[in-house]
């Protein structure tokens, strides 16, 4: 895994413009230790980062096919705002941050902003197929590694009595079997067994939902049970009519005038007929696209196979 990672970095980061360092990794500290996240991982606030990339996707259904992490998305083919750069960057970035805003009281309970949370961001542009799959699978490795080092440097200041500086200095020179065994023999913290949330991240995709929408707006439950009814009362009504006339001859038909109420009748039962299996027809041709979160690995086929169409 180490060689493959080596791999994607060799050939990815190439493409993309290096960036120094800057003070705003203060303000990102500040931002969480002001609303009190949880370290390493915070359950409600990456949920919260899931809920503002979704949002991105679904302002932009035709033109982001693929968010990872934190709002990389991807879209080989795009005709949004003509591709300018800037209108695109602004747009995708504003509705992240809106959205982020907005959410924030659905998932962080009990804790109001008390600051500005802000999001930047770059467009980057891959030539190839490849470059784009090498490049989430780098993103995506790139995840497991720095989880697992804050995963055992938490776990040496929360667990282990260490000093911020002491756990620096602790994992310092380490490699990933030296992380395993501190956390295993330390700590008794399998990481293999902590959420894919953490070690894998998080992958949004478009998928069709096997929710169905009726066209009355009601669901299928209520709706079979409607035609049942609606069936049961045609029937009986038919028999009911039928029956009246023979038995208690209280309208006496006779001739034409029994031929067109006979007419009437089927023609009836006909436009019920056809209203009722064109209803069941839509029930079964309208279904939903949604987007759906899952943590699964990017790097092995598997995943570009069953979405194939993010590349296509």
């Amino acid at each position: 895994c180490a060689l493959m990672g080596n791999h994607f970095i060799g050939e990815t980061v190439n493409i993309i413009e290096p960036v120094p360092y800057d003070p705003k990794w203060a303000f990102l500290l500040r931002f969480t230790d002001i609303h009190g996240f949880e370290k390493p991982n915070d359950l409600a606030a990456l949920e919260l980062m899931d809920e503002a990339a979704k949002a991105v996707m679904k302002a932009y259904p035709g033109d982001v096919a693929l968010a990872f992490g934190e709002s990389d998305e991807y879209r080989r083919t795009c005709t949004l705002f003509s591709r300018r750069e800037s209108k695109i960057l602004t747009s995708v970035v504003s509705t992240f941050t809106s959205a982020y805003v907005f959410n924030w009281p659905k998932f962080i309970l009990n804790k109001p902003l008390q600051s500005l949370p802000t999001f930047d961001g770059r467009l980057v542009v891959y030539p190839r197929e490849k470059d784009v799959r090498d490049y989430f699978a780098w993103r995506q490795a790139d995840t497991h590694i720095n989880n697992l080092y804050n995963t055992t440097f938490w776990a040496l200041i929360q667990k282990g009595g260490m000093s911020t500086a002491e756990a620096h200095k602790t994992l310092q020179g380490t490699y990933s079997n030296d992380k395993n065994e501190i956390l295993y023999s330390q700590f008794n913290i399998n990481y293999a067994h902590l959420p894919e949330r953490y070690r894998k991240g998080s992958v949004l995709v478009w998928k069709q939902s096997t929710h169905i929408t009726l066209p009355d707006g009601k669901d299928s439950t209520e709706q079979s049970r409607s035609e049942v009814r609606e069936s049961a009362e045609t029937d009986n009504s038919i028999g009911g009519e039928e029956s009246t006339d023979l038995s208690c001859n209280e309208v006496a038909l006779c001739g034409t005038e029994r031929d067109e109420a006979t007419s009437a009748d089927a023609e009836r039962v006909a436009r019920k007929r056809l209203k009722k299996q064109q209803k069941k027809q839509e029930r079964q041709l309208k279904k939903e696209v949604e987007v759906v979160v899952c943590h699964c690995d990017m790097i092995k086929d598997v995943f570009w196979v069953k979405n194939e169409k993010i590349l296509s």
